[in-house]
């Protein structure tokens, strides 16, 4: 008989945007005339700029000529484009790497989850608190949490406070973790961790031989 994977009936709630959007729209319903400032999902306000809209013209214009029209593209990402992220995002920072060292995916809210594919299940996460819901949301759906208590905190991970009390930085974990969540500019925080913070956790990581997963959706 096929089975499903009862994972999923351990979250506690739907995903946290679709509820913040129906709560919104049931505050609206009730509040007309109330301004509601959303400070949910980070949706974008500003047309793309000229030289994206350029880019993808010229790109519908080669899929329109039978003789500039290709289909897919190599598995893992055109090494042009490899090239440029090495050139213009990583040479700057003093970080060398080869094209095969990088993965063109269709997002990373994707290989938040699909990443987690290639660990083991007995890996234990570290994951800041607050955080971004898919980091938790992901390892409690592929087994890696328990059961949640009445605060949605789920057995066999570990939680980092993020409080005013330690300037929302988390402390090294007191037990040993394999897989570290940071995310830097912070979601949903804005903390910006210094280098020496983030030497810290570096140095854990090796110490430990760990995995840091690095979330730099809101680098400047």
């Amino acid at each position: 008989m096929a089975r499903i994977n009862d994972n999923y009936l351990k979250l506690k709630a739907g995903y946290l945007f679709p509820e913040i959007g129906r709560r919104v729209s049931r505050f609206a319903a009730a509040n007309p005339e109330a301004e509601i400032i959303r400070l949910g999902i980070g949706d974008v306000t500003r047309p793309l700029a000229p030289k994206v809209i350029e880019a993808f013209r010229a790109g519908i214009d080669e899929l329109a000529q039978a003789k500039s029209f290709h289909g897919y593209g190599p598995e893992q990402g055109y090494s042009w484009l490899s090239e440029v992220l090495i050139d213009k995002a990583y040479r700057p920072l003093g970080v060398e790497l080869k094209t095969s060292e990088i993965f063109i995916s269709d997002g990373s809210k994707c290989d938040t989850a699909n990443i987690l594919d290639i660990f083991d299940l007995n890996n234990k996460a570290a994951i800041c608190d607050p955080v971004y819901p898919v980091y938790n949301d992901t390892n409690v759906m592929v087994g890696r949490g328990g059961k949640a208590d009445s605060q949605g905190y789920y057995q066999g991970i570990t939680y980092l406070p993020c409080t005013a009390e330690n300037n929302f930085t988390p402390a090294l974990p007191a037990d040993r973790v394999d897989l570290i969540y940071l995310c830097y500019p912070n979601n949903p925080t804005g903390t910006v961790a210094t280098r020496e913070q983030l030497q810290t956790w570096v140095d854990y990581a090796i110490a430990n031989e760990a995995i840091i997963l690095f979330d730099a959706a809101y680098e400047a």
